[in-house]
């Protein structure tokens, strides 16, 4: 089927080309979604009258998704699943979690601008990139782990945690919480004591 591109359609063509494409292609996702219109010669003919317009419309749309994605690329989103031994995930991470993540990371985004062609299935930083507009994309990094602590390990050295490590990482993380639960309480014994010095003392004026 011959249809005519409204945008850019990455490995097919730029906005205004007669291109070829499967017929399945074409009535399940160009056409529906408005990326292209069939290659008749009236739809030809109003593109052409249009022509100006469209691409004064997509420029300020490629301009404002460049803003959005000056500040979204490189960023870190953490995603908490339960893993087995191997760092195989008991599920996936899929375009739905990722898009979510992105968005509660302050970037309104869809699913379906999430370009990846598999989901996710094992713990460890994946690239993700995100298409903001036809010419325009970002890359993000999911950081897919069995909790908080071993995200940031993730993060900061750049692999996979084992289960030994995240252990170790868990101990380590409960230690500091014990460390300053007793300093808190040695502080607050510590003030109680002062505090009745201070009120013996008052006593003893009286």
């Amino acid at each position: 089927m011959q249809v005519i591109l409204m945008e850019r359609i990455e490995k097919l063509g730029l906005m205004g080309e007669v291109v070829t494409v499967k017929p399945g292609y074409a009535r399940n996702y160009l056409l529906p979604q408005g990326k292209a219109r069939r290659a008749t010669q009236d739809n030809i003919a109003e593109f052409e009258q249009q022509r100006g317009q469209l691409e004064a419309e997509n420029l300020k749309r490629r301009d404002e998704a460049e803003k959005v994605g000056a500040k979204l690329e490189g960023l870190v989103v953490t995603l908490i699943r339960q893993a087995g031994e191997s760092g195989q995930l008991y599920g996936s991470v899929n375009a739905r979690n990722l898009a979510e993540s992105v968005t509660e990371a302050g970037f309104t985004i869809s699913h379906d601008q999430v370009s990846r062609n598999h989901a996710i299935k094992t713990l460890g930083l994946h690239p993700v990139q995100i298409r903001l507009h036809p010419e325009v994309s970002a890359t993000i990094t999911a950081n897919v782990a069995r909790s908080e602590a071993e995200a940031e390990t993730q993060a900061g050295t750049g692999r996979v945690v084992s289960k030994d490590e995240q252990r170790t990482v868990e101990e380590a993380a409960q230690a500091e919480t014990e460390a300053k639960l007793v300093e808190i309480e040695t502080e607050e014994a510590g003030a109680d004591d002062a505090d009745a010095a201070e009120t013996e003392e008052e006593s003893k004026d009286a």
